[in-house]
């Protein structure tokens, strides 16, 4: 007697010995989906995900295999001798009068031990999805007898789809692994091939384009802030933006209602005229997107850019690259927005999409390119686009990058790409952050850069109300919902830590009646944008989002930001809170604060409380006190925020020197230590 085990798992008996004289051999008299009783002479488990052999062979009613049940393939089902069963519509019927409590135990398993008292003898009968019955010796496929489903000529199973093709394209005569069919084409799921995300096209109408957000009560005050522009032979600061653009972008300047220059485009934008590389550290919401779009579509309208030819690979002019793909989708629209009219083309590429879209879209030529690293090094290594012509590349957001694990990548597409020396391009950089580390890198991709600071550097803006509570984990939702309930349909984003999280609280949430839809990692590209343009058009008001939505969005009258968890570091935290109070507008962060997971934290909220003039409460001191014993703070020590270091660590000579504009540069208390 041997036993093998078929696909769709079905046990098999094979008769090899002539038993009573009769020649069997290779006859099957077994086959069943459950797998056979256990034995002397086979002891070893045949479930694969069980851990004890005593817990298999019964059937999905608790009762154990029994012990008469013998099949041919040849035979009929008038020829099998049926005891104690009949087969109904919905399963099996008992005609046993004992009961089942004899097969099943504790567990819900039947016990394989009892099954040798047992006389009875069982058919399985199923319904397939087009209403037909077929019985446990039936083909897999198609439901009939007399034959395997490896031996089934039919194409398609029950289920209605094809059960023998590839997964990828559904075509049969090859493997999945050996299709000849792209995989970035294409996502697959079990049987099912689901076409890749093709972004709808960006609007055209003028009134969508020039969509802003208005400037808020605060924006004068941006006079105030401080700037320092360190580095030599630095230009100076411009007062209008008619000083320095003219034509068709200056009616797209203020087509967008940008009336007056924020700090950070006062001093970058002179600077990137001047051909010269920039290191720029700004708060959130203060403009940075602008302040390099337009001095660069200015530098390729001067130049008068040529049309692009319809043909790969493409040369652009500019490249921009964003950490992230919502952000690099915000890039190009505004991009777009300040080029209206002109013959500057502008595109942008980012994984979870279509790649053959966007190749289409490239073909037809590309001045200004915006994409994420993977899907760039991927256009690049396919010969789709070639960096050779290059004459202004731009890192945002690049201490995100280095945080997400993108500096090999970014390091790829300087360096191994055909992109031009550092002396024969220009180079930009801009971040809220500056950390040492981001200095580091660009000391490798910038040439003798000029470095600007806008305001406290890694410091909140003094437009955000920021409220930090002590909340217990499990009172998180219900205190959430409190706030909510009180401010109405505000506009409301909510930070957490996970992104299972983020579906669940936004599930939970929208069976509590609030509007609610989450963004994170996870999500598919189309999903992710259907949610972040529901948020922005009020559809949803409430987002439940992880840190893929903290960086440099730009959405239109968030009201509040909830801080559900508080990230890790406290530089995540000003990003997060900066969704909001954007463009001299007010707005509201709260923060819920658990001493169990976020002590590390008490000193750096602290400090950045008190340096935007915002309450501190007495308890978050006492827990800064307790958690300085544990360590440093880097929110002191400098590797949050950033300076220039290269007066302390180079000797550029006379030439070198610190210019400050507008306000003073804010003191640096006693206390805070920046080395």
């Amino acid at each position: 007697m041997a036993r093998g085990r078929g696909r769709g798992l079905a046990f098999l008996e094979f008769n090899n010995s002539n038993d009573n004289g009769n020649n069997n051999n290779g006859q099957v008299i077994q086959r069943s989906p459950l797998p056979p009783t256990a034995s002397s002479q086979f002891e070893d488990c045949w479930d694969d995900d069980c851990s004890s052999s005593a817990q298999v062979g019964t059937n999905s009613y608790g009762r154990a295999t029994p012990d008469n049940f013998s099949y041919s393939p040849g035979e009929t089902d008038s020829s099998l001798q049926l005891t104690g069963f009949s087969s109904s519509p919905t399963g099996w019927e008992d005609q046993a009068s004992s009961s089942s409590s004899h097969y099943q135990n504790s567990n819900g398993y039947g016990n394989r031990a009892d099954s040798s008292s047992s006389s009875h003898g069982f058919k399985r009968r199923e319904r397939t999805t087009n209403g037909v019955d077929r019985t446990g010796g039936g083909c897999f496929k198609c439901g009939d007898s007399g034959h395997f489903a490896r031996e089934c000529s039919s194409t398609f199973s029950q289920s209605g789809s094809s059960s023998s093709g590839c997964y990828k394209c559904g075509e049969s005569g090859h493997f999945a692994r050996a299709c000849p069919m792209s995989s970035n084409d294409s996502r697959t799921i079990g049987s099912r091939r689901e076409a890749a995300y093709i972004p709808p096209p960006p609007p055209e109408d003028e009134e969508t384009i020039f969509k802003c957000v208005p400037t808020g009560i605060n924006f004068s005050k941006y006079d105030e802030i401080p700037v320092e522009v360190s580095g030599r032979a630095a230009p100076a600061n411009m007062l209008s933006f008619e000083s320095h653009f003219k034509g068709l972008l200056l009616t797209n300047i203020h087509r967008a209602k940008y009336d007056k220059p924020t700090p950070v485009q006062k001093n970058a934008i002179p600077i990137i005229h001047a051909g010269r590389d920039l290191m720029a550290c700004a708060q959130t919401g203060s403009g940075k997107t602008a302040a390099f779009v337009l001095p660069v579509l200015n530098s390729l309208l001067k130049s008068d850019a040529q049309v692009c030819r319809e043909s790969l690979p493409q040369y652009p002019h500019v490249l921009v690259v964003a950490p992230t793909r919502e952000l690099a989708v915000q890039i190009f629209m505004d991009t777009r927005k300040f080029a209206y009219g002109t013959n500057i083309r502008s595109a942008v590429v980012y994984g979870g999409t279509s790649v053959g879209s966007q190749a289409r879209t490239l073909h037809v030529g590309v001045h200004f390119l915006v994409g994420t690293p993977g899907r760039l090094l991927d256009f690049i290594e396919k010969n789709t686009i070639n960096l050779s012509k290059v004459k202004h590349f731009i890192l945002d957001e690049a201490d995100r990058m280095l945080d997400m694990g993108f500096e090999p990548s970014i390091r790829k597409i300087v360096k191994d790409s055909g992109m031009p020396p550092k002396t024969q391009r220009q180079t930009l950089m801009f971040s809220a952050t500056f950390p040492d580390r981001i200095q580091e890198l660009a000391a490798d991709f910038l040439n003798d850069y000029l470095f600007l600071t806008v305001g406290m550097v890694g410091g909140a803006c003094t437009d955000v109300e920021q409220i930090i509570l002590q909340v217990n984990r499990q009172e998180k939702r219900q205190k959430l919902c409190s706030f909510l309930d009180e401010f109405g349909s505000d506009k409301t984003l909510v930070f957490v830590e996970q992104k299972r999280n983020a579906d669940f609280l936004a599930s939970y949430l929208s069976q509590n009646s609030y509007r609610t839809t989450s963004i994170h990692g996870d999500r598919l590209q189309r999903e992710r944008e259907e949610a972040l343009g529901e948020f922005k058009n009020g559809v949803t008001p409430i987002l439940i989002a992880t840190s893929v939505a903290a960086r440099g969005l730009d959405i239109p009258n968030v009201n509040l930001v909830v801080n559900y968890d508080l990230p890790n570091c406290v530089d995540e935290y000003v990003h997060r809170i900066g969704r909001t109070g954007r463009c001299g507008n007010v707005g509201r962060a709260i923060s819920f604060y658990s001493s169990d997971s976020d002590s590390a934290l008490a000193k750096d909220l602290t400090k950045i409380l008190s340096n935007a003039q915002q309450n501190v409460p007495a308890w978050l001191e006492n827990e800064a006190k307790m958690s300085s014993c544990g360590g440093s703070s880097n929110y002191y020590n400098g590797s949050f925020g950033g300076r220039d270091r290269r007066k302390e660590k180079f000797d550029y000579g006379g030439g070198w020197q610190p210019i400050s504009n507008g306000a003073p540069p804010a003191s640096i208390l006693e206390d805070e230590c920046w080395d």
